[in-house]
């Protein structure tokens, strides 16, 4: 078993972060003592469990000397060799634990999400698709106990979705699921082929960490904001008032636009979070671009042009394309049923990570 990275950046931290603690004006700032009490105690429990793993190494080695030492009581040696297998899983595990509370969490992990799914290649089915998708992931989140609220969406005239843009609200909702951004591609049969031919369609997802405006600070003068009739079916008030809101970021050339509520202020509103929850997307793709040289991610950049899984109907199988995993149950996965996937991706990760620092590319503090 390879030795451990140094604690030793660990334990400043946690020094530095208790000197933070005990300054009288540290709740003055309730979001901000939240977040450092929440790292003040992983860094206590990463070390607690360093120094026990410290001990227990001693206590291996020491009874596997005994259990050589033909000098000792024999009944003393027999029970040492018979304690240390226990000792060497109970090790390999708290090993395993502390490399991963090495691994410093994503800042973002615990925000609520705004989720985008568009129709891509594929026209009428593209966008029955994207409808499905719909329906997959606000089935997983309300099996998760999380809320949704609709933001956006352009309906297409077969009953299916050219664009829906949702928020997901819950705890660590984009922990879960901020590894599904990219292109998903369907294979099947559409309602309107009459030949029976299987047809390929593509959906874009895109997850975005809902952005504070602590996060992305943005000059009024840099947006263009635009108002007009709401389109759709109608209903009362749909059609009668100036909702729709529709803003540009110059700098950036982002566009996003609102029309679910009536209300223009809400709309607004609602628009201003995707744009935020954008520009942070846009932000983070831009750091991690500075490091993409130093290794090739095996769950990939959940760019959205990337293609990370296929949903086959005729053979009954997902595949994520990222991990190689297939599963032969997608009518299960079209229902909601996406534990597994999820799981997998973030194991993948998380071997990923333990390997980098293995290698002592670093630890983050």
């Amino acid at each position: 078993m390879d030795a451990l990275p140094d604690i030793t950046p660990f334990r400043q931290r946690f020094e530095e972060l208790a000197a933070q603690m005990a300054d009288p004006t540290f709740y003055n700032n309730s979001r901000r003592a939240a977040d450092v009490t929440r790292e003040h105690q992983r860094l206590g429990e990463l070390i607690a469990d360093h120094t026990k793993y410290a001990k227990l190494e001693v206590n291996l080695v020491e009874a596997v000397a005994l259990g050589k030492d033909t000098a000792a009581d024999a009944e003393l040696r027999e029970l040492a060799q018979s304690e240390v297998p226990a000792m060497q899983q109970e090790l390999s595990d708290l090993y395993a634990t502390i490399l991963l509370a090495m691994i410093p969490p994503d800042p973002t992990d615990s925000r609520n999400t705004v989720f985008e799914i568009r129709a891509g290649t594929g026209g009428d089915e593209a966008s029955l698709f994207a409808a499905e998708l719909y329906r997959l992931y606000t089935r997983y989140a309300e099996d998760q106990g999380w809320k949704i609220q609709p933001m956006s969406s352009s309906p297409s005239e077969r009953g299916g979705l050219k664009e829906v843009i949702f928020l997901i609200v819950g705890t660590d909702v984009y922990k879960q699921l901020k590894y599904e951004s990219g292109v998903q591609r369907v294979q099947r049969v559409p309602v309107t082929e009459a030949n029976g031919r299987i047809h390929t369609s593509t959906v874009t997802v895109a997850v975005l960490p809902e952005a504070q405006e602590v996060d992305i600070q943005i000059d009024p003068q840099d947006l263009e904001i635009s108002v007009c009739r709401a389109s759709g079916p109608g209903g009362q008030g749909v059609n009668t008032t100036d909702s729709a809101v529709q803003i540009q970021h110059k700098p950036s050339g982002l566009i996003v636009q609102c029309a679910d509520e009536r209300s223009q202020l809400k709309n607004k509103a609602k628009a201003m979070t995707v744009l935020r929850s954008r520009l942070l997307k846009l932000r983070e793709d831009e750091e991690k671009a500075k490091y993409a040289s130093e290794r090739k991610s095996q769950v990939g950049s959940g760019d959205r042009s990337e293609r990370i899984r296929t949903y086959n109907f005729p053979q009954n199988r997902v595949t994520d394309h990222r991990i190689g995993l297939t599963l032969q149950n997608l009518p299960e996965v079209m229902e909601g049923d996406i534990g597994t996937l999820l799981t997998a991706l973030q194991r993948a990760v998380h071997a990923e990570k333990l390997a980098a620092l293995n290698r002592g590319i670093g630890t983050g503090y």
